[in-house]
C-alpha cells in the first residue's frame, strides 16, 4: 500500500511529560498531537502497546494484543470519577526525566485496583465495559485468566506452572475462571481502561489529520498468553519449553551472535487453519493504528533457529518461513495493508520479493549511510519514493550522540574510519556540523522517500543521555522521558517550515 508524501515524529507514549511517573494517556499525549498538527506533521510512531515484563522492553511483551496499562492516565480516571483527586497528592516523588518502572508498577497498579473497587459500587461505564468485554473476547478472557495465574504462581513463567494449568486442562481452566472470577474480570477492566484512553488519544489525532504508526514485532515472548494459549502453533517441547528460538548468526558486530530467545512458529500448523492467528493479530493492531510497521521483515522469508538448550546463537541454521503465504492471506482477509517493513540488515532477494509484491515501503537510516560510498542505499540520493527515511530508530544512538562519537568517543573503532565516516557525512549534507540532527532532519525531509520520520530526540538535539535502547544490553533501556518544556514554539515553526518547504503535507 503506497503512502504519501508525509513526515512524522517518533516518541513512545511511555516518554511523554507528565507528573505520574511514566508517559501516559492523559493531557500530555494530547498535548503532543497539538504539537505534531502545529508542526504539520502526519504522522506519530510509537514502539508496541503491550504490557512489558522482566527488562521492561515493549518486544517481549505478555500479549500481542493487551495494553500496557502503565500507559492509564491517572488524570482521566479522575475526570471518569473513578479515583479522588488527592491521587496526585499521593503519588510518589518520581524523576521527571526518566521512568523508573519499579516503582510505576508498584504504585500505578494500586491506584488501578482503587478505580476498580469503584466501578464495582457504580454503574456508569458498566455498559461500555460489557462491550469492551464481548468485543475483545477472542483474546481478552485468555490473556485475563493468563494474568490472574501468573499472580498466583508468583509471576512465574506459563511453562513453569504446574503441569495442570500449563497444559490447559480443561476443567482446571474452568475452575481456575471460577475461582478467580474478581482477579480475571479486575484484569479485563485495565484493558478496558487502556482502550478508551487509547482510543481516545487516537481519535483526536484522526481529526487532526495524524495517523498512527503502530509497531508488530515478528515474534511473541515464550512466557506470553499468545503462547500459552496457543501451544500447538509454535515449536515447543511437550513441557512447554522452546524446541528452538529466534535470533542472528553471528557476524561482525557479535562473535556468537544474538540470542533473542523468542520460540518460533510452527508455520505448518499455521497454514493448516490459514493463518488464523496471523489475521486475528493483524486486524486487531490495525484497527488499534492505522500504520503498522512491521519489525525484523527478513523473519517472513527465514528465521535463524537456534536449539532452545544453547546459550549463544552460533549453532543456529536458516529455516525457510512461508512469508508469501502468509501476506497472500492476510490481504485475503483484510484487503490492502498499510505496512512498512523493517527490511534492515542484509536483505536477500527472497525478503525483497515478499515486500515488492505487497508493495510495502522499505525503511533507509541515515545514521547507516556515511560508512562506505557513494553507492549506500542509506544515502538519500539512492532513496526510492516507495520507501520510509529515518535519521534513526530507538536501537540507534541519537544523532547527537552518533556525531559525537563519529567526532573521536568511540574506542571500539579505529580512527581512520570514524575519520572516513566523519567527513564524508560533513561533505555529504554540507554540514558543518553545528546542528548536526537537523542537517540529518533536512536531509530526509528533502529526499523523494514517501516517508520520512525523526525520533524526538533528534528534534530537540539531544545526546545518547536520550537513547531509548542499547540491544544486547540488559538495563537502562526504554526510560527516556521529555520534559514539558522542552518544545518550544521555534522548534514547532522550524520543523513546520522545512515540512512545507519540501512538500509533505499530504
Amino acid at each position: 500500500m503506497r503512502l504519501p508524501r508525509a513526515s512524522g515524529i517518533l516518541l513512545h507514549p511511555t516518554s511523554l511529560s507528565g507528573d505520574f511517573g511514566i508517559g501516559d494517556l492523559g493531557s500530555e499525549a494530547f498535548r503532543f498531537v497539538d504539537f505534531l498538527a502545529g508542526a504539520r506533521q502526519s504522522y506519530w510512531q510509537i514502539l508496541p502497546l503491550g504490557p512489558t515484563g522482566y527488562g521492561d522492553s515493549p518486544y517481549q511483551s505478555f500479549s500481542a494484543f493487551a495494553g500496557n496499562v502503565l500507559m492509564i492516565s491517572p488524570e482521566k480516571l479522575i475526570e471518569d470519577a473513578l479515583l479522588g483527586s488527592d491521587v496526585a497528592v499521593r503519588r510518589p516523588d518520581f524523576p521527571a526525566d526518566k521512568v523508573d518502572f519499579g516503582t510505576v508498577y508498584t504504585w500505578k497498579m494500586e491506584i488501578l485496583r482503587e478505580a476498580f473497587d469503584t466501578f464495582e459500587h457504580q454503574s456508569e461505564l458498566s455498559g461500555s465495559f460489557e462491550s469492551f468485554c464481548r468485543d475483545n473476547q477472542f483474546w481478552l478472557d485468555d490473556y485475563a485468566l493468563y494474568r490472574s495465574i501468573k499472580a498466583t504462581q508468583n509471576q512465574r513463567p506459563w511453562y513453569e506452572w504446574p503441569d495442570k494449568f500449563k497444559l490447559r486442562d480443561e476443567r482446571t481452566i474452568r475452575i481456575a475462571n471460577q475461582q478467580l472470577s474478581k482477579e480475571v474480570s479486575a484484569e479485563k477492566f485495565y484493558q478496558f481502561l487502556f482502550f478508551r484512553q487509547w482510543h481516545a488519544v487516537k481519535d483526536y489525532a484522526r481529526e487532526r489529520s495524524i495517523k498512527i504508526i503502530g509497531d508488530i514485532p515478528i515474534f511473541v515472548a515464550l512466557d506470553s498468553a499468545d503462547v500459552w494459549c496457543n501451544q500447538d502453533q509454535f515449536k515447543l517441547n511437550a513441557d512447554g519449553t522452546a524446541q528452538v528460538v529466534s535470533g542472528v548468526p553471528p557476524d561482525y558486530f557479535s562473535k556468537t551472535g544474538q540470542r533473542w530467545g523468542n520460540p518460533i512458529y510452527d508455520w505448518d500448523a499455521m497454514r493448516r487453519d490459514r493463518f488464523r492467528w496471523w489475521t486475528s493479530r493483524f486486524r486487531f493492531t490495525l484497527q488499534t493504528v492505522d500504520i503498522a510497521r512491521v519489525d525484523h521483515f527478513r523473519g517472513f522469508a527465514a528465521a535463524w533457529e537456534v536449539p532452545g538448550t544453547d546459550e549463544t546463537a552460533e549453532h543456529g541454521e536458516w529455516v525457510d518461513v512461508p512469508g508469501m503465504e502468509l501476506f497472500a492471506a492476510l490481504k485475503e482477509a483484510l484487503g490492502e495493508l498499510p505496512v512498512i517493513a523493517e527490511d534492515l540488515g542484509v536483505i536477500t532477494p527472497d525478503v525483497e520479493e515478499i515486500r515488492d509484491t505487497f508493495g510495502f515501503p522499505g525503511m533507509r537510516i541515515l545514521q547507516f549511510a556515511f560508512g562506505g560510498d557513494a553507492k549506500n542505499r542509506d544515502l538519500p540520493h539512492n532513496y526510492i519514493q516507495n520507501s520510509a527515511a529515518f535519521t534513526g530508530t530507538h536501537d540507534n544512538d541519537t544523532t547527537v550522540g552518533w556525531w559525537q562519537s563519529q567526532a573521536g568517543a568511540d574506542s571500539t573503532r579505529d580512527a581512520a574510519s570514524v575519520s572516513h565516516e566523519h567527513e564524508f557525512c560533513l561533505r555529504y549534507l554540507g554540514s558543518d556540523g553545528s546542528e548536526i540532527n537537523w542537517s540529518f532532519i533536512h536531509a530526509i525531509w528533502a529526499s523523494v522517500a514517501d516517508t520520512a520520520i525523526a525520533p524526538l530526540q533528534d528534534i530537540l538535539g539531544l545526546g545518547n543521555e536520550a537513547r531509548m535502547n542499547l540491544p544486547a544490553s540488559t538495563s537502562g533501556n526504554w526510560s527516556w522521558r521529555f520534559t514539558g518544556e522542552a518544545i518550544t514554539e521555534a522548534t514547532t515553526a522550524r520543523l513546520r517550515e522545512l515540512t512545507e518547504t519540501y512538500g509533505r503535507i499530504p
